[in-house]
């Protein structure tokens, strides 16, 4: 099912993994800053590693626009973290293991390469801007895992909220 804009946004309590330990993200406690979540395919995966990496290098644009980033796939915790660390990713990672998220915001491949790679539940390419008060005020679902989201719409967004 699609996320309209302008509907509450659909929460989530996902789990981040780090040098510093397991622990436990969800959106509810987000509220009162501006949250950005970024779904993306795979760990490991070309696209996914430049986009998480570009974004993690931009940081200071979000934090700027009082934004919390999040990345959301349903790779488990313990690859997202060396993927992570290998990588230099530096925005937190949430596994939506369960591919619980994924279903709520209607953004779960049926067959990620139709044909090809039988991988029912990885994430398509998407981003959402939620407010400070938990309304979704972007959402943009790519059906192709190659396209990133349009990171000067998502800026545009956060820029009107502030």
């Amino acid at each position: 099912m699609a996320i309209s804009i302008g509907a509450p946004a659909p929460d989530f309590t996902l789990i981040s993994k780090t040098a510093e330990g397991v622990k436990s993200v969800s959106l509810a406690d987000q509220r009162g800053s501006n949250v950005v979540l970024l779904f993306f395919p795979l760990a490991f995966t070309g696209v996914c590693t430049d986009e998480m990496c570009s974004v993690s290098q931009g940081i200071d644009t979000y934090n700027s626009l009082n934004a919390k980033v999040f990345g959301i796939s349903v790779d488990s915790p313990f690859s997202q973290e060396a993927w992570a660390k290998q990588q230099g990713i530096t925005i937190p990672l949430l596994s939506d293991f369960n591919q619980k998220a994924a279903a709520d915001y209607g953004v779960r491949y049926d067959n990620f390469v139709p044909g090809t790679l039988d991988m029912q539940g990885v994430t398509k390419r998407s981003a959402f801007v939620i407010d400070a008060e938990g309304i979704v005020r972007y959402a943009e679902v790519n059906n192709d895992a190659g396209q990133l989201p349009d990171f000067d719409a998502v800026q545009d967004v956060l820029k009107s909220l502030a």
